[in-house]
């Protein structure tokens, strides 16, 4: 009897491709296969191996990379599978699939599109991320990674794949050339997958920080979103028929004091934009709190003299260009009600 012979009123063959290859063993007990079946059918030269503990490959030879991950998801559920554990506190409800784990590291950003990610074959292992309290172990091709909170999973190409911020904490935490976490982290933002500030996030919360070669290597991501967010922001400008602004200029008050540079000023307008990229510093400096006072009293003293001020954020510009676009198309159009601002001198940033 070859593996695709119907084994019970739901032969394998109902299944889709991938799962007819590989299959745990409460589902080849659910399809009649007995424990003697499945020892036979695994020996040395036999039809099936076991690719994990509790899971099998239905055919002989080295194992796809699909199949590979197929296979540790299924190692990483299989408990929860087979206990009938419920989801999570405060899911709303069970995911479908694989509910209790999910592909994380460099395999899921191979998934995500990551270029600087090696290809799945050379990946000797497959990092899966799971909830902290999941009696498991990492065997074979799966490496177990714990977490408090599962996050809400991406679907790609039908598999549980953890958001890209979490994947790349997991896997720097795996890395220790400086140069590769530079490019992973740099081609996050500047390939449109996530914003700087969630992934500082991630690696704070994941304790990386205090890595000499990951705090470098974000100096550069936190350098390169905010390249990504003025590029948004003079696309918004020119995409959206707004007047041509002065770019990046220092404001002072005529022989006083300095008040503070802008990313964009009409001055005919007295309007000013603040692109904000302090939220991917957190948790990175110590004086964040010293550059937010300074920078809220640079805004509320621009204002004073009757300079519109608008603040906006790189996640802004990059969910909501055209939203952005109509606030500040709003704001000079609302200078014409408004009392004159003081004259203030324009110099270069």
């Amino acid at each position: 009897m070859d593996h695709d012979t119907p084994l019970s009123p739901h032969p394998l063959r109902r299944l889709s491709e991938v799962h007819r290859r590989v299959l745990s063993t409460a589902q080849l007990r659910a399809h009649g296969i007995t424990a003697a079946d499945l020892t036979a059918r695994c020996r040395a030269d036999g039809p099936w191996q076991q690719i994990l503990p509790g899971v099998f490959l239905l055919h002989p030879g080295p194992p796809t990379s699909e199949e590979r991950l197929h296979a540790v998801l299924m190692y990483a559920d299989r408990e929860t599978r087979a206990a009938g554990v419920p989801a999570q506190p405060g899911s709303v409800e069970p995911r479908a699939g694989y509910p209790e784990a999910m592909i994380t590291g460099l395999a899921a950003l191979n998934l995500h599109g990551f270029a600087g990610a090696p290809p799945l074959p050379q990946l000797e292992r497959i990092d899966v991320l799971v909830p902290r309290l999941r009696r498991l172990r990492s065997t074979g091709c799966a490496r177990v990674v714990r977490t408090p909170a599962l996050p809400d999973p991406c679907q790609v190409t039908g598999l549980p794949v953890a958001p890209v911020p979490r994947a790349l904490a997991d896997a720097v935490a795996q890395l220790s050339d400086a140069a590769t976490v530079r490019r992973l982290l740099t081609e996050a933002v500047r390939g449109g997958h996530c914003e700087a500030s969630s992934v500082v996030r991630e690696l704070n919360q994941a304790r990386l920080l205090g890595r000499s070669h990951v705090v470098d290597a974000v100096d550069s991501l936190v350098a390169e979103g905010r390249a990504v967010a003025e590029d948004r922001l003079y696309r918004m400008v020119r995409e959206h028929g707004l007047p041509a602004p002065l770019w990046n200029v220092d404001l002072r008050l005529p022989g006083g004091p300095h008040l503070g540079g802008v990313d964009a000023f009409w001055p005919e307008q007295a309007v000013a934009v603040e692109l904000d990229t302090r939220a991917a510093r957190q948790g990175l400096r110590r004086d964040d709190d010293a550059m937010w006072s300074e920078s809220a009293r640079t805004r509320e003293h621009l204002e004073r003299l009757g300079i519109t001020v608008v603040h906006v954020t790189p996640r802004k510009l990059r969910d909501g260009l055209e939203q952005q676009a109509a606030v500040v198309r709003t704001a000079l159009m609302a200078s014409r009600d408004r009392e004159p601002a003081a004259y203030v001198v324009v110099l270069p940033r």
